[in-house]
């Protein structure tokens, strides 16, 4: 087990509080402050992503016929709930760096997933050119396999 300081060794911080010049110690301060406004707008946009859902969601049962989904609705409630949930993805990022300074590479690769996984959710294969998709699917091999390098690191 490795104790106090040889631990804080072990762990890359990007923006130490403590820091010999004092520029650099004002400068860190001032991003630290910047991420913490940017987790009170994300926390905003998730909760106005969470009345789109919901807007969304209504107006595709209140349309004729009622009360009813057909294909393209439930691709726009599924990309709804999609986005919400990187931003909640993104949100935890932001919180994780706020605690400990480190960025956590394995939840940044994980929030990507997520979204590429959003973006070939809601694909429409009638418009979309066979290239693109071969694209789509290496991103989502690369970034599968820099998650599953990342994690078997950790272990």
């Amino acid at each position: 087990m490795v104790e106090g300081d040889e631990r804080h060794k072990l762990i890359h911080d990007e923006l130490p509080k403590e820091h010999d010049d004092p520029l650099i110690r004002i400068l860190h301060q001032v991003i630290r402050n910047s991420v913490r406004v940017l987790a009170v707008l994300m926390a905003l946009v998730i909760i106005w992503g969470v009345l789109d859902v919901v807007l969304v969601l209504y107006q595709r049962l209140t349309d004729e016929p009622k009360f009813l989904l057909d294909f393209n609705d439930l691709f726009d409630v599924f990309g709804a709930f999609m986005l919400v949930l990187i931003a909640i993805e993104i949100f935890i990022n932001i919180r994780l760096y706020l605690g400990s300074n480190v960025i956590p590479i394995q939840l940044v690769v994980a929030t990507a997933l997520m979204a590429i996984s959003r973006k070939v959710i809601v694909m429409d294969l009638e418009d979309i050119s066979p290239n693109y998709i071969f694209a789509i699917a290496s991103v989502v091999l690369a970034l599968g396999l820099t998650y599953w390098l990342v994690a078997k690191k950790d272990k």
